[in-house]
């Protein structure tokens, strides 16, 4: 009979903390550029310096998962992949791609945008596909290897960066 109790007890215990265990956060990322080998290997060096995630990429379907040990944690991923030029979004309501690229609505003649994923020339085919969609667009300086390019004609400067982000590639205004 102690037996019993001893394995009920057990088994109680063992439920108690199933139950208050926290749960892992998974979040996909859809839409990012991924291109090439060194677009993923950048995506997985800059998930390796953010404690507690592990992230896995899908070249071909263009997404980026995200297995954190909770919200917070998963919100700094993608925190941190903004901050490396990658942009894409998820489904969620709460842990998103912020929009922290400080531009405003509105025609401008001229901007320089940085901070540009921008790895090879199949990145940079990819960020002037992007900047010829915008109405208005007529140049870019952008170049491979660089992070910061340089787009003028007479274009809305929020629509430019909205093509640019629905091609995967994050980016800010630089003052």
């Amino acid at each position: 009979m102690k037996s019993i109790r001893m394995i009920a007890a057990s088994s109680f215990a063992l439920l108690v903390f199933v139950a208050t265990a926290p749960a892992e956060t998974k979040v996909e990322l859809k839409g990012v550029h991924l291109c090439c080998p060194a677009c993923t290997k950048a995506v997985g060096d800059i998930l390796k310096k953010v404690d507690g995630v592990q992230g896995m990429c899908d070249k071909d379907a263009g997404t980026v998962t995200i297995t954190a040990k909770d919200d917070a944690t998963a919100q700094k991923a993608l925190d941190a992949l903004a901050a490396g030029g990658f942009h894409g979004t998820t489904d969620s309501a709460s842990l998103k791609i912020k929009d922290d690229s400080g531009v405003k609505a509105g025609k401008v003649k001229t901007i320089t945008l940085t901070g540009v994923h921008n790895c090879c020339g199949a990145c940079c085919k990819g960020i002037k596909t992007a900047v010829k969609k915008v109405d208005g667009v007529t140049g870019d300086t952008a170049k491979p290897k660089l992070n910061t390019f340089e787009v003028t004609g007479n274009f809305d400067a929020a629509e430019l960066v909205k093509a640019l982000n629905e091609a995967g590639y994050h980016v800010k205004v630089k003052e």
